[in-house]
């Protein structure tokens, strides 16, 4: 088979957050199987607080807006770039018209939402993606390209790298935000001997894969009341309400940077924190990125495809039978998270802090997927 070249590969990347950061090891497995190529990731403004400090793309291509208008602006920045190659990560309709219209020869894709006539390599959505992590969802693209090349090591062989880097000029922009916004005792190494939690209450797409604010009010005033930590709550001007609960329900005093921050500042304050603990979020995704410790709620969603992928993330999870429904509203009594206690929380938090907990975290890292009907894991 003949070696397959490609000098300008563009990404079309992802429209959420926490699917910007699993799309991570592709984007890595894409620069590995095409070191010389220039590997452009076609994406929103947003997405400079994820992917500005990338050693694994070259340039950062940013469209806004949606409908005709983004359509045209998209298509006239590709056709300048003479690309050669386009992944497209998310199944729309629109990002394979894109490609289409600016004439990328090479346009790869999973044939969904009719448009497997737009793609010049359509794959059939993967049997396995409801048991497998979503990591491999994305990798599966990048695998296609490799069997098409004389690439001689399987890219999918080594685990996954999903890791994303802060520089320290931007570590040390966000100690000295911390420091004005009423963080104490920060030192010039970052931290001090009581710890830095980081709380999200919040969720953006859906309002049932909230632990009650509540709670984490009743968690925040744990950690305060026991370890001496400093708490911050963080989210976007969206969550800004569930934060204000959550500050409101509590007895001691918080820092709240929900809405206060945009993402990059956000990337770096939690790459400064001892922990995180948020519901299934994009911060989630993006701590556990980090190596930081990463303490997930899970309730109506599925954490074997979209826990933390990392070693430094792990989950409380109650599920009842209807788990995971995935839907965005409970229709009953919200089991799922109800279940879940502040104490329960608070005690796998401090093991986490105490460094105690050895073994892998997310197994799905690894390529596990759980039995029928428990959630113990067994090799693929």
């Amino acid at each position: 088979m003949p070696v397959l070249q490609l000098d300008r590969v563009v990404v079309r990347g992802t429209n959420w957050v926490g699917d910007a950061v699993m799309t991570v090891p592709a984007l890595r497995a894409l620069r590995q199987l095409f070191p010389r190529a220039h590997l452009t990731l076609a994406t929103r403004s947003w997405a400079k607080g994820l992917f500005t400090e990338a050693d694994f793309v070259d340039e950062l291509l940013v469209h806004e807006g949606s409908g005709l208008r983004s359509v045209v602006q998209q298509v006239r920045q590709w056709r300048t770039h003479d690309f050669d190659a386009a992944v497209l990560f998310p199944n729309s309709l629109e990002s394979a018209l894109v490609a289409s219209l600016a004439r990328v020869p090479l346009r790869i894709g999973y044939a969904a939402d009719g448009r497997q006539g737009l793609l010049t390599h359509p794959l059939d959505l993967p049997s396995w993606r409801s048991s497998r992590h979503e990591v491999f969802y994305y990798l599966n693209i990048v695998e296609h390209l490799q069997q098409m090349s004389d690439y001689p090591a399987g890219v999918l062989g080594p685990p996954p790298d999903g890791s994303l880097k802060v520089g320290e000029s931007r570590k040390s922009a966000a100690l000295e935000m911390l420091r004005a916004k009423g963080v104490k005792g920060l030192n010039g190494e970052g931290h001090r001997q009581q710890p830095l939690i980081a709380l999200c209450p919040g969720s953006i797409n859906s309002r049932a894969k909230r632990w009650p604010p509540e709670r984490f009010a009743a968690l925040a005033d744990l950690f305060i009341d026991e370890l001496e930590a400093e708490v911050l709550l963080i989210g976007s001007a969206a969550e800004a309400e569930v934060s204000q609960e959550v500050s409101a329900r509590m007895r001691n005093k918080c820092i709240n940077l929900t809405g206060h921050t945009d993402l990059a500042e956000l990337v770096a304050v939690l790459s400064v924190v001892e922990l995180l603990v948020t519901n299934d979020t994009g911060p989630a995704h993006i701590a556990s990125a980090l190596e930081r410790p990463t303490l997930v709620i899970f309730g109506p969603t599925n954490p074997l495809t979209t826990g933390p992928f990392s070693e430094m993330g792990a989950i409380v999870r109650e599920p009842p039978d209807c788990a995971p429904c995935m839907l965005r509203d409970c229709p009953i009594d919200h089991r799922c998270m109800t279940a879940i206690t502040p104490d329960q929380v608070f005690k796998r938090a401090q093991v986490m802090l105490a460094n105690k907990l050895k073994e892998p975290l997310n197994k799905s890292r690894l390529g596990f997927v759980p039995r029928s009907g428990t959630d113990h894991p067994q090799r693929t």
